[in-house]
């Protein structure tokens, strides 16, 4: 019998008054918050735009949820399309299921769209926001809490989570890895945010940090985990995606440092990007030139013997002394 323990929450739904809103749900909601607040003040020390995080984001964040939901329902298509299960769950996103590695590749393609849109460099927007989507992650993970899945084996340590009888699953105490992983996040999120003071890493290098602190970390992790997965050669999937995820980004930050060391100097261009308009700083030229134009006719016209002769660059003045004189 367990002296301590971690309890599972009674049920998902959290009642903001009349509304229901189910735990997972808002763990992801306040995980892209923080990552979208945080990404914005790393992006303005680096020399950007307030509001241009969330601008990309609103690409990102909609393309991520899908990117991950496809993950999940693929690797794990018989909870949805074997016999017995109703295809319709799959659409079910509240009920969990997340797949981080394709959260991350359909995030990028938004991403990658929502840069392009700003004519700014992806690799220094994923740089700002790397140890953002780390704290997103470490809270996100708090959703497998409120709906008492992702557990690992069982134990009586003092930190275990209880689990109580329901569809597939056995009541008793586990390894809370949903915590394991919040933990290891922070760490990561940790880590790049010293790495990125102590090196001053630049193009994409701090969110391949990220990726391959993160893959070290869910390998492990993942191993301990006792749900329902494919095996290769005896390991899990998502093991094998850690594994190669990881060996990826280690040869992208070496060959990346090899190729353009140091971190950009400019990571926003300042200018619209708007077809068929100057850039702020053209227009911001233009506007002066036109100041100025305006006042040298007011001057004018409140002195009209001030203008220069046409083709003799005299003035007016200058031409009637010599008259006298003559």
């Amino acid at each position: 019998m367990n002296l301590a323990s971690i309890p599972s929450p009674s049920t998902g739904v959290i009642e903001l008054g009349p509304i229901p809103l189910r735990g997972y749900a808002f763990c992801i909601i306040v995980g892209v918050f923080v990552a979208v607040w945080f990404g914005n003040k790393r992006w303005i020390a680096r020399g950007g735009k307030a509001g241009t995080v969330a601008d990309i984001a609103v690409w990102a964040v909609p393309f991520g949820l899908v990117g991950g939901r496809l993950y999940h329902v693929i690797t794990d298509y018989q909870l949805y399309f074997s016999e017995g299960e109703n295809w319709v769950d799959a659409f079910k996103i509240w009920e969990g299921g997340l797949g981080i590695w394709g959260a991350i590749a359909f995030g990028a393609v938004g991403a990658w769209i929502g840069c392009r849109r700003r004519g700014i460099p992806l690799p220094a927007w994923a740089d700002a926001l790397a140890p953002g989507i780390a704290f997103a992650q470490a809270i996100g993970r708090w959703g497998n809490w409120f709906n008492q899945e992702l557990y690992g084996k069982p134990t009586d340590l003092p930190w275990a989570v209880e689990i109580s009888e329901g569809a597939n699953r056995v009541a008793g105490t586990y390894h809370p890895t949903f915590l394991y992983e919040s933990l290891w996040c922070i760490g990561v999120a940790l880590l790049v945010i010293w790495a990125d003071r102590r090196f001053s890493l630049g193009h994409g290098r701090a969110f391949a940090l990220y990726v391959a602190a993160y893959c070290a970390g869910r390998g492990w992790i993942e191993y301990m985990r006792v749900d329902e997965a494919h095996h290769i050669l005896g390991l899990r999937l998502n093991v094998w995606t850690a594994i190669i995820v990881f060996l990826l980004a280690v040869v992208y930050i070496v060959v990346s440092a090899r190729l353009r060391p140091g971190r950009e100097e400019i990571v926003e261009p300042d200018r619209d990007t708007t077809p068929g308009k100057d850039s702020d700083k053209d227009g911001s030229a233009k506007a002066d030139a036109d100041a100025k134009d305006a006042e040298q006719d007011a001057e004018a016209k409140k002195d009209p013997l001030s203008k220069d002769e046409p083709g003799t660059g005299r003035t007016a003045e200058s031409t009637e002394a010599a008259a006298e004189k003559g």
